[in-house]
């Protein structure tokens, strides 16, 4: 393969790529826990936006089964940005590992 049509196949992978980046950070993944009870919103970026607690979640006797919601809720929000990031990267880079892209 010559230079030349490896330079272009790069810079299109390149421009793909910053593309699919685009693509995630604008996407919004919810998750929820204690049936529903707690929601967490995230980002393509990894953000979390947004945290519902239903009212009736909010019992002072059992704080922490609140905090394990919430915290179950954000993981959960994450693991699927995470997840659709990495399967969006891997449809542009074909497999491909390039370091600081992924």
């Amino acid at each position: 393969m010559d230079m030349k049509k490896m330079m272009k196949q790069a810079q299109k992978m390149q421009r793909d790529a910053a593309a699919a980046q685009q693509e995630i950070a604008a996407m919004t993944f919810e998750a929820s826990a204690g049936g529903g009870m707690v929601k967490a919103t995230a980002t393509g970026e990894m953000t979390i936006t947004d945290i519902t607690i239903d009212p009736a979640a909010v019992d002072p006797e059992d704080v922490e089964m609140l905090q394990d919601m919430v915290v179950a809720a954000v993981n959960e929000a994450l693991r699927a940005a995470s997840e659709a990031a990495n399967a969006r990267m891997n449809a542009v880079m074909g497999g491909m590992k390039i370091p600081g892209l992924m």
